[in-house]
């Protein structure tokens, strides 16, 4: 077995003989025995222990299990102990997806702090079988066919070429200790009920099934690395990358030949899954406005594009403490935009400058200090050349201003009162007459 683990990784350039690999182990047989194999080839790593304070006693007694091996070895050791249940509760997870964030932000911090190469877990071809079964119940795309992959990005997985059966052979043939996961028997789980339940089938229908199942997953990777070249292709004439944002034509989505299929590509990396993108193409073209969250990022559908921002949650209360204060000395401000305020005399040579990130306003209109803050509901102002009033919700839908961009709009104003939609339109009230002296000349620099 060591001959083959040996191969495996040269074969699939895991890691070079001189680079530090952090194991991930829980005491577990498929991971005390990649430790032997790490041990007898004489690599070099260090040992990481996650306890998640699940299982009692039982916890506590994996983490010392572990920690005498890495003791046994000489190994650099590392444990750390989770809220694992507290932090599920608090982000409104599973405690299967807490574990696996809590986990691998710690292993990060290690790679980084350790200067450690390489994280590496003990999934063999077993755990990819039920990982695929898994997948074909999920809205996952080709790449969830493709199996788990033996390298992504500084995760390696270098028993990706052997199975349960030889690991637990080479576990009586060494007569190697490990600690048993009394939960891994308990089909009330997913994978355990595939593990337990469906597997035993299949094999006794074909005894050769996860070899078989691993040559149709190897194939379906060469597939998928031809469809990559295609949606790779496409993304680059569809999709935009611009300075906070990501934005989709919904012309060009609807010219290609799979809309669906290559938009659930091309949303799937911020987080999308395939139901927001079916109920996305029902309403494309046909209506503004409409928002969807992923995990990490909002999409906001804007009359002929599909427009992909950072997720951020502002309550009315956080919106209120936007609001920043200028004083009548003020010359520069560079946070939250850039503005650099004159004060001029009004003479001869005055001349506005047409430009929208240039304002100018009479001096004696205007009340200090000044506020610069975002845009409530309700907010009215009136917009230069006209002596009534209007929403500024109705001005942002007349001049077609997006949401994103609209919630991005600076106001700036003198009390209560709206000077400067910064970037689109002064007030009226505070324009420049033939009766002002002095002039209050604003410029915003982008």
């Amino acid at each position: 077995m060591l001959k083959e683990f040996k191969q495996f990784i040269a074969l699939e350039k895991l890691f070079s003989q001189k680079e530090k690999i952090l194991l991930a182990v829980s005491g577990g047989m498929d991971s005390v025995v990649m430790t032997e194999l790490f041990h007898l080839a004489g690599f070099n790593y260090g040992i990481a222990h996650c306890n998640f304070q699940l299982r009692g006693e039982d916890s506590e007694q994996d983490e010392k299990f572990v920690a005498d091996l890495a003791g046994r070895y000489k190994a650099p050791f590392y444990s750390k102990r989770f809220p694992t249940l507290q932090t599920a509760a608090k982000k409104g997870i599973s405690i299967q997806m807490a574990a696996r964030e809590l986990r691998y932000e710690w292993f990060r911090e290690i790679l980084t702090d350790e200067n450690y190469n390489y994280v590496a877990t003990a999934h063999h071809l077993d755990d990819q079988a039920e990982t695929l079964f898994i997948n074909m119940m999920r809205s996952t795309g080709i790449a969830g066919f493709h199996g788990i992959l033996p390298k992504h990005g500084n995760l390696i997985r270098p028993m990706m070429f052997t199975n349960r059966s030889t690991i637990e052979n080479f576990v009586k043939d060494y007569s190697i200790s490990f600690r048993e996961d009394k939960s891994n028997n308990e089909t009330k789980y997913l994978r355990n009920k595939i593990r337990h339940e469906i597997f035993p089938v299949l094999r006794e229908i074909d005894p050769g099934f996860t070899e078989h199942l691993t040559e149709n997953i190897n194939r379906i990777r060469e597939v998928e690395s031809i469809f990559r070249e295609a949606v790779e292709m496409k993304r680059k004439k569809v999709v935009r990358k611009e300075k906070n944002r990501t934005t989709i034509l919904i012309s060009k989505i609807n010219k290609l030949d799979s809309p669906e299929t290559f938009l659930y590509e091309f949303l799937s990396p911020f987080g999308f899954n395939i139901s927001q993108v079916n109920d996305l193409l029902k309403i494309a073209g046909r209506t503004s406005g409409k928002t969807m969250l992923s995990p990490t990022n909002r999409l906001v559908l804007d009359r002929h594009k599909i427009i992909i921002l950072s997720k951020k949650y502002l309550t009315e209360e956080e919106k209120t403490k936007q609001e920043f204060e200028i004083i009548e000395a003020t010359k520069t401000i560079r946070k939250p935009i850039r503005l650099t305020f004159q004060k001029q005399i009004k003479d001869k040579d005055f001349m506005i400058d047409p430009s929208r990130l240039v304002a100018f306003f009479d001096f004696k209109k205007i009340t200090f200090p000044l506020q610069l803050r975002k845009w409530k509901r309700g907010d009215r102002f009136y917009p230069f050349g006209r002596n009534q009033g209007k929403k500024l919700s109705d001005f942002f839908i007349d001049e077609k201003i997006s949401i994103p961009d609209k919630e991005n709009t600076w106001l700036l104003c003198s009390s209560d009162a709206i000077l400067w939609i910064i970037g689109h339109r002064t007030d009226n009230r505070f324009r420049v007459t033939t009766a002002t002296k002095e002039v209050l000349k604003i410029t915003l620099t982008k």
